[in-house]
């Protein structure tokens, strides 16, 4: 820039019109008019001045160029950002708002204009922009997330408010214009997004919650497990040994635990053998090792799983040792079962013949008493008919044990010392005890009462300790015989069919040759018996097993080749605080040794019952040899009907208890319904105890066992005539 010329200030006011000079001579001449002195200072200054004037206005020029470039480029990034942009006034009024803005909240004409930015605001956030817009006013910015604008009445927008705090200035002095810068950016697509993100989170925390509760349950499932689980890996070695498997190998899972599958499994090649043909495979039964050796039953199944890591299988054991034990004790319960229904059936069949046989045996010894008295003594038959009178007996006493086996009725009972009785019982014993056998007894003390009939207890040890006799021969042994307190655990009880309680236990014992397992099975049938021809009858184990039935007790054996054997007697004990059984007084029983007969003061007129032809015809022969009028009967509805014609004539009423269509307690009570004071008896050869309570009940006076002796008959009918039963 050049100088400028400053000449006017010392010309007057109206300039020279000179011609211009030549540069170099204008200077020579600016030279010599230059002043000097103090004007020539103020001119120096003022020129400076001038030059700083004018950079000052070039640098004005540049800011306002730049400003106005600034103002152009804001306002083509307040009108391209895509951001919704609005410059609020301090009322809250928009004052200017981008293309974005209008776009957002007037998406059409029929929009609300954006001439208020709170009306858009939903209720439920409008005291938080207000907040917001405060916070701004205050320090110059702030944001509010999440704010719900209406667009509309079903659209909306989710968006973070940041407000900045601007002043524009003003001309003349004035403050400057407080103004707000309002950018809502829009979170719907990220709130999508970070819903569905929050969604897929709680999706997999409940997935991993289930994994988690499902892991637990298989685990749970796995531990309380009842049967053992075994897992394997692809190299056989085990992964998983839950608490069942430690307990029936026997092993702690810790040991078990990475050792091979064949240490409890020796043939678990087999089982994995299956993997390549199926999933799963029932194996059935097979042989597993304790960790100690010991072999085990079990039933085995497998599955197998494929997975990226390899193969699994799982091994499912069950023991079979309960079970086995379980069905063998269920076939030794059926073979006793059958046993008992075997010895019931034999005992209802014996019974029933030898209730047959009893009218036999009476007929063949009533009439060889009568032949013998025909005969005399010395006649040569009178021998003969001693022998047929013995055999008859023997034939009795047969009879008299099979009936003892068969009935199932309760004997008649008291309080027993089994103590007492067997001190008796010892007395018998050692009176025809060979000299090489040793008898050995041993009572404990204090035992307990029972409920027993001494006389077929007694019975029963004879039968125990002849057998043992006999089998131990002629060489030398011993019987031991044992009285004490028991109590029979279940097993034992099952087995035997014993209630729950004390016992009195009789043993009795030898060192016998013992007895073998095929006879251990049937020595209770009747009429089984290893002796030979004419050694035995087979029916002394038959009476003990019977007697022990009635009793509510049971016999138990055991015996082992060439040690002997032992036979257990279990009889129910009486409590302590229970007193001796009162009986009802029982009807008098005839069959022990004959009275002598007392001859009738007049003929008495006996009606005899019975639908055996002989036995009547017999019974006839015999009580009119003594003196008696005899009417006999075979059919018991003839006899009513004969008693009910000539109810005086008759003295005595005897029948039968069992006949063909009729029951001889029927006969007793028709009788006495047609005379009341008739004495009447009632014989048969199988007495129980219901046949003796329903003769009671009827009004029989006695009861008569067949078959008896003549002079038995004779004085049993004489003592019913005399009024002495």
């Amino acid at each position: 820039m050049s100088r400028p010329d400053l000449a006017f200030l010392l010309r007057t006011t109206e300039p020279l019109l000179l011609p211009p000079a030549p540069v170099e001579e204008k200077e020579r001449r600016n030279l010599a008019e230059r002043p000097s002195g103090p004007m020539a200072d103020l001119i120096a200054e003022l020129r400076a001045y001038q030059v700083e004037l004018e950079a000052q206005n070039k640098v004005l020029r540049y800011s306002q160029s730049a400003a106005e470039s600034a103002s152009e480029r804001f306002e083509t990034l307040f009108s391209s950002v895509p951001l919704a942009l609005m410059v609020l006034d301090e009322h809250g009024m928009v004052v200017q708002a981008n293309s974005m803005a209008h776009r957002s909240f007037q998406p059409t004409e029929r929009d609300r204009p954006l001439t208020e930015l709170q009306a858009f605001v939903c209720e439920a956030h409008a005291e938080r922009v207000q907040q917001a817009f405060a916070q701004a006013l205050a320090e110059g910015h702030s944001e509010a997330t999440e704010v719900v604008f209406s667009i509309g009445d079903q659209h909306h927008i989710t968006g973070d408010l940041h407000i900045a705090r601007i002043e524009a200035p003003q001309h003349d002095g004035e403050p400057p214009l407080l103004q707000f810068l309002c950018a809502v950016i829009d979170q719907g697509p990220l709130l999508a997004e970070r819903q569905a993100l929050q969604q897929s989170a709680q999706e997999l925390q409940q997935r991993n919650a289930q994994l988690h509760a499902s892991e637990r349950r298989l685990e749970a499932v796995i531990n309380s497990s009842l049967d053992a689980i075994i897992c394997v890996d692809q190299h056989q070695r085990i992964t998983v040994f839950n608490p069942t498997a430690a307990a029936l190998f026997q092993c702690a899972a810790s040991d078990a635990l990475g050792s091979p599958v064949q240490r409890f499994l020796p043939d678990a090649q087999q089982v994995l053998a299956f993997a390549q043909l199926a999933t799963q495979a029932m194996l059935g039964e097979m042989t597993a090792h304790t960790v100690s050796g010991k072999e085990l039953a079990v039933e085995v199944s497998v599955s197998f799983e494929r997975h990226a890591e390899g193969e699994t299988t799982t091994i499912f054991a069950r023991d079979l040792t309960g079970r086995k034990k379980a069905e063998a004790h269920r076939n030794e319960l059926e073979v006793q079962l059958r046993e008992s229904h075997k010895m019931q059936a034999v005992g209802t069949m014996a019974g029933g013949i030898a209730h047959d046989f009893n009218n036999i045996l009476s007929a063949i010894l009533g009439n060889a008493e009568l032949a013998k008295a025909d005969c005399g003594s010395g006649s040569p038959a009178h021998e003969s008919l001693v022998e047929i009178e013995k055999a008859g007996r023997r034939a009795r006493d047969l009879v008299r044990q099979i009936l003892t086996f068969s009935r199932n009725e309760p004997p008649r009972r008291s309080t027993v010392a089994l103590g007492e009785v067997l001190g008796d019982t010892e007395r018998l014993l050692r009176v025809t005890l060979p000299p090489a056998i040793e008898l050995r007894l041993h009572v404990a003390p204090q035992l307990p009462p029972v409920l027993a009939d001494p006389t077929q207890v007694e019975q029963a040890v004879l039968n125990l300790c002849t057998n043992a006799i006999h089998a131990l021969g002629d060489g030398r042994g011993s019987v031991q015989v044992e009285l004490q307190i028991a109590r029979p655990d279940q097993r034992q009880r099952e087995r035997l069919g014993l209630a729950q309680g004390d016992y009195v236990s009789l043993t009795v014992s030898d060192n016998g040759p013992g007895i073998e397992a095929a006879i251990l099975q049937r020595i209770f049938e009747p009429f089984f018996t290893t002796k030979p021809v004419g050694q035995g009858t087979g029916l002394g184990l038959s009476v003990v097993h019977g007697v022990m039935r009635t009793h509510g007790g049971a016999v138990d054996v055991h015996s082992v080749l060439g040690q002997g054997s032992r036979f257990t007697l279990y009889f129910p004990a009486l409590a302590a605080e229970v007193v001796s059984e009162v009986q009802e007084p029982a009807l008098p029983v005839v069959s022990s040794a004959p009275a002598a007969p007392i001859p009738p003061s007049r003929q008495h007129h006996v009606m005899y019952v019975d639908d055996d032809k002989a036995l009547v015809f017999l019974v006839q022969r015999l009580l009119k040899r003594r003196g008696y009028i005899v009417s006999g009967f075979t059919d018991p509805r003839q006899a009513a009907q004969a008693l009910r014609t000539n109810p005086q004539t008759y003295d005595l009423l005897v029948t039968d208890y069992n006949m063909p269509g009729y029951c001889g307690v029927d006969l007793v009570r028709e009788a006495l319904g047609i005379r009341p004071d008739l004495p009447v008896a009632l014989a048969s050869g199988y007495i129980t105890a219901e046949i003796e309570q329903a003769a009671r009940a009827e009004g029989a006076r006695a009861l008569i066992h067949k078959p008896n002796d003549v002079e038995e008959m004779c004085a049993t009918v004489q003592k019913l005539l005399m009024g002495e039963l």
